[in-house]
């Protein structure tokens, strides 16, 4: 007797023996297991077994699986099925098609997500959507005054398809023995528009008050592109340059309405969970009347902050920020770097 005929016969008296016995009908899987090893049925490729096919993976593998799917962690769900995948070489055909199905319904759910925030974004009003944090604490100071104060700050953001916009405020004040030590004040206001991928192009007004550094008022309007260099994972950077209009009201000098060059980059890494590092960077180059030649530049300006943050809560953090401000050409009398400490705390909304 060949051996597909003694597969035959063997099969067709696994389903005798039931009705023999008086039974209606065979039970689920008897005949399966009568006629084949259990785990020796291939499983329909695409979709997880029916009721009527048997599964080649084991059951501990694949409570395994539905746990891992449970969490909605991506990561922790890849490596699951890669592992069940090496272990389980009969059952790799039925996990590729979980895989398939699980990837499948998460393209679908973020392109529900992208189309519910585009919607959200078109059919907002101006005053909707703004994200920020506000800062309060104090600060210590070096260079052209020693001595310890207040300060707040306010940083407002909106995030739309194409356009964003940015709102910047910080105040440092002290007040000693009836005389004013210490009066700053930032205001900036930066439009961006995503022109494409990683390139897009800024817009920056700005107001500072500063008369540490010898001027009462100073206006600066810039515009320009900029390139995100790296903006997923851990670390992102942006650059950015444009020609520049400042106007200065000095204490102790004649005001002065010049043509300049900025140069900036914004640096943030997420160290850790809990643990991030910023880095912000504006440069001005004042030429005597010709952008163009930045070499026969008259004042150049720099100002560095540095700040590093640590999670306390959902919305709290505490932050130690050092800012220094640089003037080639500072008022006489004057240090041509101040820099200033302050530590914070900060509140997300």
């Amino acid at each position: 007797m060949t051996k597909r005929s003694l597969i035959l016969v063997t099969a067709a008296a696994a389903f005798a023996s039931p009705l023999a016995a008086g039974q209606s009908k065979a039970e689920p899987g008897q005949i399966a297991s009568a006629a084949f090893p259990l785990g020796e049925i291939e499983p329909v490729v695409g979709a997880p077994p029916r009721a009527d096919q048997v599964s080649n993976v084991p059951r501990g593998v694949r409570a395994m699986i539905d746990a891992a799917m449970a969490t909605g962690d991506k990561g922790k769900i890849e490596t699951v099925l890669s592992l069940a995948s090496q272990t389980t070489p009969n059952g790799a055909p039925e996990i590729k098609a979980i895989e398939t199905a699980w990837r499948a319904d998460v393209a679908e759910k973020a392109r529900l997500a992208r189309e519910a925030n585009t919607r959200r974004i078109r059919e907002a009003s101006v005053l909707e959507l703004w994200t920020g944090e506000g800062q309060l604490g104090g600060f210590h100071s070096t260079g052209n005054s020693s001595n310890v104060g207040l300060s707040a700050g306010l940083n407002l953001k909106r995030q739309g398809e194409d356009w964003s916009h940015a709102l910047r405020a910080t105040a440092d004040y002290q007040r000693s023995n009836g005389v004013t030590s210490r009066e700053q004040f930032l205001f900036a206001y930066e439009p961006r528009y995503q022109i494409k991928d990683e390139l897009f192009a800024y817009g920056l007004a700005q107001y500072e008050r500063n008369p540490i550094l010898g001027f009462s008022s100073r206006y600066a309007l810039s515009g320009g592109v900029g390139y995100q260099i790296a903006s997923s994972g851990p670390i992102k950077l942006a650059i950015k340059a444009g020609p520049a209009l400042r106007m200065t009201d000095f204490d102790l000098a004649e005001n002065e309405t010049r043509l300049a060059a900025l140069f900036g980059f914004d640096f943030d890494w997420q160290i850790a969970e809990r643990l991030a590092l910023t880095q912000d960077a504006n440069m001005v180059a004042e030429t005597g009347g010709a952008a163009t030649v930045i070499v026969d530049s008259t004042r150049t300006t720099l100002n560095l902050v540095t700040g590093l943050d640590a999670k306390v809560s959902d919305r709290l953090r505490s932050r130690v920020t050092y800012t220094v401000d640089y003037d080639s050409k500072p008022p006489i009398g004057r240090d041509s770097t101040d820099a200033v400490t302050r530590v914070t705390l900060v509140y997300g909304f």
